[in-house]
C-alpha cells in the first residue's frame, strides 16, 4: 500500500470516528473533523503532510502525490 492510500485511509477513518463521536458523545469532536479536512486541503497545495513524512521515514513506498 502506498503512502497516498495510507494517508487517505487514515484521514477517512479519523473523520468517520470524529463524526460518530460528535453524534454520540459531544459535538466538539467536529473540530477534529475540521482539522483533518483543513490539513488535507493545505497538503494539496503545499505538499506538506506530517503523516506522509512519518510513513516515508518508516520506509513505505511513495505514491504520486507524496
Amino acid at each position: 500500500m502506498s503512502i497516498d492510500r495510507i494517508v487517505m485511509a487514515f484521514a477517512g477513518t479519523v473523520i468517520l470516528v470524529s463524526v460518530l463521536l460528535s453524534v454520540y458523545h459531544n459535538v466538539n469532536w467536529l473540530w477534529l473533523t475540521g482539522f483533518v479536512g483543513f490539513n488535507l486541503l493545505q497538503s494539496s497545495f503545499t505538499g506538506f503532510c506530517p503523516l506522509a513524512m512519518i510513513l516515508k521515514k518508516m520506509g513505505r513506498q511513495s505514491g504520486a502525490a507524496f
